[in-house]
């Protein structure tokens, strides 16, 4: 039920200095960890991964299925919830909105801003949009999350960073067999079966869920499917080739974004038109790819693949949506560890490449069916990333890091309709990086590091309805710093990083009417600073605090209409904190509280605010010898209601602005289920 954060890694389970120090250096910080008593939500598959961000002079994390995979998950605000910097908040099913260091920090709907992957692969469309609903809660062995100007490794230069899901092979999963039953309240149920298989060099792991549920509110509920299979074929040590396809189908029901009002005293209400149009997201999805990770020698590992994938969408909401989306790319990365003029040193160097079409159909929305057809469309999208960064021990406890990113972007759109609005556009940029990692022998880590982050406009913010062509928005680019430490010492473990993001030609939106997307609009000067922070204390054997508080100052830098007004949808603080206890015989109980003090800003002119809430939760469970877990999940005991997720708009004082842009959280809800591992 715990995120586990790489600041708090560094400490318990590998040295930073791991991956290229001096043999003293990692044995002395390795021995810490080795000979301390396992903690079962931080599972040894996931050591090289940490030793591997390790090397990161700045705020990055894993988080092992461990954590969360004995309560009921279903999408990333279960999933990273615990990992400080992310804000993460459900509006209905599966789709929320994701934020890290403000990225995205307008988006009323789906996301940019991060970059979603899947075993390096990325989910997003050509040009880096993306959605939630192709990502499978229950499908990741472990999750790593790079925050901010941290992945670099994927040549990754948006502000908010990325999200990598690894999914179980046959020889990291965690039994050979799971078989996974829950349901629950609004009607929720959902089973998973998976296998792992080893013979000789070939490993296989399969898996397959499906859920349903009606909804707590009118018009959400959803229907899914999922599958993957991930297929390897070992040449001897530390040497794979992998073939991995995962697919799904995804029906959810819309239920729209409603007035602050209602949704506080209403909240299982929908929005009339949702109703009455039908409004539903029902996509179909398949993804392949063959990747491979090869040692050379004990210098040298190359991981690389190529992917490809394709989605279809059907998407009645005040319009309809019809599209269908190809993409593939391909992917390299080399790692080199050793010395250079007698000091420890390490580089990674690599190329991504992307490329997408989708093809856009608009129509008018006949209670739900196709009217009248208004748009009719193909985007064509590319990506290339060229990234190195490497370190050099200057001194033993000591790295300086250098690095950056080359990025070219490209879009082309062709309107069928009406040729006049065809466009074309290419982006180009260099993302610099520069940084200091220090570890003490006992495994403490400060950092510091200045890194520029780019990110080209979407789509979503190049075609905007009715303007022809494209319209004249520019690339948001930012120069970020940042320092912290993490470590561990007696029964404290912790993870601290502060930030400061000068931003420019920042895109933002605001919602223009119910169901349209978000019109976009480069800001001039903003800035993003705060403060994320994590803080485990194991008070006893058995019980254990884990904390974690972000704190996100966002505003405006002298801008000509709104000053330096803060930005609003943020939170200012956010505090999340689960106190568990775990008996020895089995069985354990967390309550957990979220947080937020505070009412939180919804418009740019800062006229009118969200109020802020606190929400107890608990967890228990039973892990039974035989590999059987019985658990229960009870959400929001008190039956608070509140409005965790809302849109922005310009000014809540013009009566023309149109103000139902809120999600209403939902009220108590109570799951359970048993899982078997055999």
């Amino acid at each position: 039920m715990k995120s586990i954060h790489l600041g708090l890694v560094a400490g318990l389970a590998a040295s930073p200095a791991a991956a290229a120090a001096p043999e003293q250096q990692l044995a002395s910080a390795e021995t810490i960890i080795v000979t301390a008593t396992r903690n079962p939500e931080d599972p040894p598959v996931v050591a090289e991964t940490r030793k591997r961000l390790s090397r990161t002079p700045g705020a990055v994390a894993v988080v092992a299925a461990e954590t969360y995979e004995k309560r009921s998950v279903q999408g990333f605000p279960d999933l990273l919830r615990d990992v400080p910097g992310v804000i993460a908040q459900k509006r209905y099913g599966e789709e929320s909105r994701l934020s890290i260091r403000g990225s995205g920090i307008g988006q009323s709907f789906h996301q940019r801003g991060v970059l979603f992957a899947q075993d390096g692969v990325p989910f997003a469309d050509g040009d880096g949009f993306s959605d939630f609903q192709q990502i499978d809660p229950l499908g990741a062995r472990y999750i790593e999350v790079y925050r901010g100007g941290n992945a670099l490794r994927f040549g990754g230069a948006q502000l908010g960073g990325a999200i990598n899901l690894i999914t179980p092979t046959g020889r990291t999963a965690e039994s050979p067999n799971l078989f996974r039953l829950e349901g629950g309240s609004y009607g929720l149920l959902r089973g998973q079966a998976a296998v792992a298989r080893v013979a000789g060099p070939f490993d296989l792991y399969a898996s397959g869920s499906a859920l349903t549920a009606s909804g707590v509110r009118q018009n959400s509920g959803q229907r899914q499917a999922r599958g993957s299979v991930n297929l390897g074929m070992s040449f001897g040590e530390d040497r794979v080739i992998r073939v991995i396809m995962s697919g799904a189908d995804i029906q959810q029901d819309v239920p729209s974004a409603i007035a602050l009002t209602d949704a506080l005293s209403s909240p299982k209400l929908a929005g009339a038109g949702a109703v009455a149009n039908r409004w539903a997201r029902d996509a179909s999805a398949f993804r392949t790819s063959v990747q491979t990770r090869w040692r050379f020698n004990d210098a040298f590992v190359f991981e690389g693949g190529v992917y490809g994938s394709v989605k279809s969408l059907y998407h009645p909401i005040s319009i309809v949506i019809d599209q269908e989306t190809h993409s593939h790319g391909a992917f390299g990365r080399l790692d080199w560890t050793g010395e250079l003029a007698g000091h420890a040193a390490d580089l990674y160097a690599g190329v991504s490449y992307r490329q997408g079409r989708l093809k856009s159909k608009l129509f008018r929305n006949i209670g739900g069916e196709r009217g009248a057809k208004f748009g009719d469309g193909n985007q064509e999208a590319s990506g290339l990333d060229v990234f190195a960064e490497g370190r050099f021990f200057v001194l033993k406890p000591l790295a300086v890091v250098a690095g950056g990113s080359y990025g070219l972007a490209t879009r082309d759109y062709v309107d069928r309709l009406n040729g006049a609005n065809n466009a074309g556009q290419d982006y180009h940029w260099l993302s610099p990086r520069l940084g200091l990692l220090w570890q003490a022998k006992d495994g403490t880590q400060v950092y510091a590091n200045l890194t520029r982050s780019v990110e080209p406009p979407t789509y979503g913010a190049l075609v905007q309805s009715p303007f022809p062509a494209f319209v004249p928005v520019k690339s948001q680019n930012a120069w970020t710093g940042e320092i912290g430490t993490r470590g561990k010492r007696g029964p404290l473990t912790w993870d601290l990083a502060l930030y400061r993001s000068h931003v420019e030609s920042e895109l933002l939106n605001f919602l223009v009417q119910p169901g349209i997307p978000a019109a976009v609009f480069n800001a001039g000067e903003t800035i993003h600073q705060g403060i994320e922070a994590a803080l485990d204390w194991r008070v006893t054997g058995s019980l254990t605090l884990r904390q974690s508080y972000t704190f996100s100052d966002f505003t405006f830098e002298g801008d000509p209409v709104y000053g330096r007004n803060r930005l609003p949808v943020i939170p200012k603080h956010q505090y999340h904190a689960e106190l568990k206890y775990r008996h020895p015989s089995g069985w354990f109980v967390a309550p957990f509280i979220e947080w937020r003090p505070g009412d939180v800003w919804v418009d740019y002119a800062n006229t009118m605010k969200a109020p802020g809430y606190a929400i107890l939760s608990v967890s228990a469970g039973w892990d039974f010898a035989n590999g059987i877990t019985v658990f229960a999940d009870a959400r929001n005991l008190t039956h608070k209601r509140y409005v965790p997720e809302f849109g922005a708009v310009t000014d809540a004082r013009n009566p023309s602005v149109n103000k139902a842009v809120f999600y209403p959280g939902d009220g108590f809800t109570l799951s359970g289920g048993i899982s078997m591992r055999f």
